[in-house]
């Protein structure tokens, strides 16, 4: 019995476990950064020059309620889902839209306009801020949340296309044909067939999306000069002072910050993994 136990044994390879120890390292190396700024958000200013790396001796749970009401954090976080949520929506419907006429729609300009959207990803947002300023101001539209969500839109297209076309060129192509046959026209088979079947693909371009829009800076702290209408990023670099910062604060009001993002990536982590090799691989 002995003998038999032991040779069902699983040998570990000295390979897999270089690679654990890789992965645990990265790991430790990425959440290291997030425990030390909890840690700090809930000291005193005194504790983090004395003792920057220890355990707070009594929690400030204070320093976020303080950011949360003086850095007003409520009306900047309710502008960033406003603008966030709105974008998501238009970038997710025209998104869709583009990339299923592209990727399952036979015309002989599918693949050039794919090229000029894939263009879009190019172009950094430096090199059209000050057009996109003086335009939008000689159209009324700076220091207001629209004036956001038109570029916010504009430079999520091109990537959420080109996912889009790698999963509508997937789909089966039996299932359109079938739609056709019963009756169905091109808006019946893109909203009850292909839609549906591309979820995944809309919940990846969704995240990405959503994320990169509530974590942006430079357009909203040119666009907008309103304090009222100032997006959570940009209502973080009011606790930075040019001749003091309170620091305690200042993390508290960036753990607030990154608190959504962090919270969609753990939850969904696997999904977005899963969509984005959906999307990559054919077959």
């Amino acid at each position: 019995m002995g003998k038999v136990k032991s040779r069902n044994k699983r040998k570990v390879k000295p390979s897999t476990v270089i690679v654990y120890i890789i992965l645990t390292l990265l790991a430790v190396i990425y959440v290291a950064p997030l425990i030390w700024m909890v840690s700090v958000s809930l000291k005193t200013n005194t504790e983090i020059f004395q003792n920057p790396f220890k355990l707070p001796a009594v929690f400030q749970f204070e320093n976020y309620k303080v950011a949360w009401t003086t850095g007003k954090l409520g009306i900047a976080s309710l502008n960033s889902v406003i603008v966030c949520g709105i974008s998501l929506i238009i970038t997710m419907l025209i998104g869709s839209m583009a990339a299923f006429a592209i990727g399952r729609m036979k015309w002989k300009l599918a693949n050039h306009v794919l090229a000029y959207f894939l263009l879009g990803m190019m172009i950094p947002v430096h090199c059209v801020l000050i057009p996109l300023f003086v335009h939008f101001s000689n159209l009324g539209l700076t220091n207001s949340l629209i004036g956001l969500i038109l570029p916010y839109v504009t430079f999520s297209l091109p990537m959420s296309i080109f996912i889009m076309v790698n999963f509508y060129r997937n789909l089966p192509t039996e299932l359109m044909e079938a739609a056709c046959i019963d009756g169905c026209s091109i808006y019946q088979v893109f909203f009850k067939i292909a839609l549906p079947l591309a979820k995944t693909g809309l919940f990846v371009t969704g995240l990405m999306t959503f994320v990169n829009n509530w974590n942006e800076l430079l357009l909203a702290m040119v666009f907008i000069s309103d304090v009222t209408k100032k997006t959570l990023p940009v209502t973080l670099t009011y606790f930075v002072g040019p001749y003091q910062t309170n620091y305690v604060q200042m993390f508290a009001a960036i753990v607030i910050a990154i608190a959504p993002s962090i919270l969609v990536y753990s939850c969904f982590s696997n999904q977005i993994v899963e969509g984005l090799t959906a999307g990559a691989v054919k077959g």
